[in-house]
């Protein structure tokens, strides 16, 4: 299998802005990217107890105030303005909406955008955005696997009966139009053994952020997660090559970085000895977020990695 690269547009702050995101999106489907990413955040809490697992000061990153798009609504929009790429969620929280309407809204998107559309999906972290949502923080794990299975089972099944703990639909018709392939892609988040257990059960993908707190997945501790993965899989009978290994990170050129440097961090030559690594690790597919501020700084930073570093990985 190929690998793929993919970039990160967040949807938030100064990428929540449509001329930004219509911009990189375009750019990034002409220099030949394999997909394009939005986040996932409905209501800031202003004030929250709760710490920001990603940072290491526990801070989440911004304001009650920020605009932040609906990833749903955004990579329809982002569908329509492409012509090849695909489009994705780094990640839909899963437990904050009805399943049904999730599973309509994404399989309208697929069906739009001819095939596209790439769920990556999580649990969720943030205990006061759960209880502004009125949505229990401790049910959101299992939560999160039986409304995946009910939304599985709505793409593909002509007729739909389901009875759970947390979702129930009395005898109905699948959703219309079905996704091109009666199903989407799901790439679970998180690198606990309890979301690699997710992954085998109900996922198509494993999505890890790989280069921030709480675990940083350097290219050793990427290749070992990745074993454990397929042991558990092959456990429960499932074949590893059914799952698709992701990788996300923040990208950074740094022309004068040291030999202490963090992968994905570096010139050129060193990014491409990382990803080298990553892919020797296992990893099939990587979704980049660069670590700039502005729309022009972007840019360049998606040029240079396309023309210096991609061709290298690509071959």
């Amino acid at each position: 299998m190929a690998v793929k690269i993919g970039f990160s547009l967040q949807g938030r702050g100064v990428l929540a802005d449509r001329d930004a995101i219509t911009t990189l999106a375009q750019r990034a489907d002409a220099l030949g990217c394999d997909s394009i990413w939005v986040t996932d955040r409905l209501l800031i809490p202003v004030k929250s107890a709760s710490s920001y697992p990603y940072s290491v000061t526990g801070a989440f990153p911004l304001g009650p105030d920020e605009p932040w798009l609906e990833p749903l609504t955004a990579i329809t929009y982002l569908a329509t303005i492409t012509r090849r790429i695909h489009v994705g969620i780094s990640v839909l929280v899963i437990p904050y909406r009805n399943p049904v309407v999730t599973a309509k809204a994404l399989a309208t998107a697929d069906y739009l955008s001819q095939g596209r559309v790439i769920l990556g999906a999580g649990v969720g972290w943030w205990r006061e955005e759960f209880a502004a949502l009125g949505v229990r923080f401790d049910d959101r794990a299992d939560r999160t696997v039986e409304y995946l299975r009910l939304m599985k089972e709505i793409w593909k099944e002509p007729r739909v009966s389901f009875e759970g703990r947390f979702a129930r639909v009395a005898e109905a018709g699948g959703v219309r139009p079905q996704p091109v392939r009666q199903h989407i892609p799901i790439w679970i988040g998180g690198h606990t053994k309890a979301a690699l257990a997710r992954v085998v059960d109900v996922g198509d993908g494993w999505h890890p952020l790989g280069l921030r707190p709480p675990v940083k997945l350097y290219p050793a501790e990427m290749a070992a997660a990745v074993r454990r993965l397929r042991d558990m899989a092959i456990t429960a009978r499932r074949d590893p090559a059914t799952i698709t290994i992701t990788f996300k990170g923040p990208l950074r050129f740094q022309d004068a970085a040291g030999r202490q440097r963090t992968p994905l961090t570096g010139s050129p030559a060193q990014i491409v000895e990382d990803m080298s690594a990553y892919v020797a690790a296992g990893v099939e597919h990587f979704v980049l977020d660069f670590s700039v501020g502005t729309v022009p700084e972007m840019l360049e930073a998606l040029e240079r990695t396309m023309t210096d570093v991609w061709p290298k990985i690509r071959g």
